[in-house]
């Protein structure tokens, strides 16, 4: 198994790792422990996290939920390789986020993980950006904001995924890195549920509710995160962002990002040169 795990960002009592993991079916999951709170966001690939507070099956946009001390394994039954974005925090340090976040009443987490949210989105592709222009101060502002948007969350009450069976873990994680690879191609529900060997409605059914959102809304979040990092890191014209992200025309993708976003491309793109 091979973990590769670098710090990229820290402080008194936050830190910001960049992890990647090569492990795959033939390597055995053993049990760690979280040294710090931890709030990790899915960068790439899928796997199976394991904790006392339950079980569930990550992907891009899904969150790990680790309280400090807590014992939990991550397995790739399936298939290989993972990458993650891990803000990693102080008891002390985070006491101080979720006291500003109404509806709060415990600093530990009660579920194992959360599923893509959009929400998330913004603050999840930024910190991605951040990563890749090692930009320190901007990380650190936003591992606070994406602590507070977690808190807020789960205050909402937000719902455990259901744990899957091991058939259906299969066939949702072969989706999902079906999705991730050619998030930017056409993917009809019939072909990805021909692909797992299952009906539609079957398929649309248990992927819903493994994942938390519907295959469509999958790969929209998808395309979206990938076209808001690369908002972020580059200079190319919005246009060809959109067409390589699978959207057919400028219009539909500027209404989506806005929709899901919170903004248009351009003011998400204005947001980075103003923090520069």
């Amino acid at each position: 198994m091979g973990l590769t795990s670098k710090i990229v960002a820290s402080g008194p009592g936050w830190m910001v790792r960049d992890s990647v993991c090569t492990a795959g079916p033939g390597d055995r999951p053993f049990e760690e422990v979280h040294d710090t709170v931890c709030i990790a966001a899915v960068v790439e690939g899928t796997f199976q996290y394991r904790t006392s507070n339950g079980r569930a099956l990550l992907a891009p946009g899904g969150v790990i939920l680790g309280n400090t001390g807590a014992c939990f394994e991550c397995g790739h039954e399936h298939t290989a390789g993972d990458r993650c974005l891990a803000f990693h925090f102080s008891p002390d340090r985070l006491e101080t986020v979720l006291a500003e976040a109404p509806g709060v009443r415990r600093a530990d987490f009660a579920i194992p993980s959360l599923p893509p949210l959009p929400a998330l989105m913004p603050l999840l592709a930024a910190a991605e950006a951040a990563r890749d222009e090692g930009d320190g101060a901007q990380l650190e502002e936003l591992s606070l904001r994406v602590a507070g948007a977690v808190a807020a969350t789960l205050s909402d009450s937000a719902k455990r995924p259901r744990s899957p069976t091991p058939r259906d873990a299969r066939r949702v994680s072969d989706a999902l890195r079906r999705i991730e690879a050619a998030a930017h191609e056409p993917l009809a529900l019939t072909d990805l549920a021909h692909e797992t060997a299952t009906s539609p409605y079957h398929f649309l059914r248990t992927f819903r509710q493994v994942v938390g959102m519907t295959p469509h809304q999958f790969v929209l979040h998808t395309r979206l995160t990938r076209a808001a990092v690369r908002l972020r890191a580059t200079d190319d014209p919005v246009s060809a962002i959109a067409f390589d992200a699978g959207f057919g025309d400028l219009s539909t993708f500027n209404r989506r990002f806005r929709r899901l976003m919170g903004c248009s491309p351009g003011a998400y793109r204005d947001g980075r040169q103003r923090a520069a």
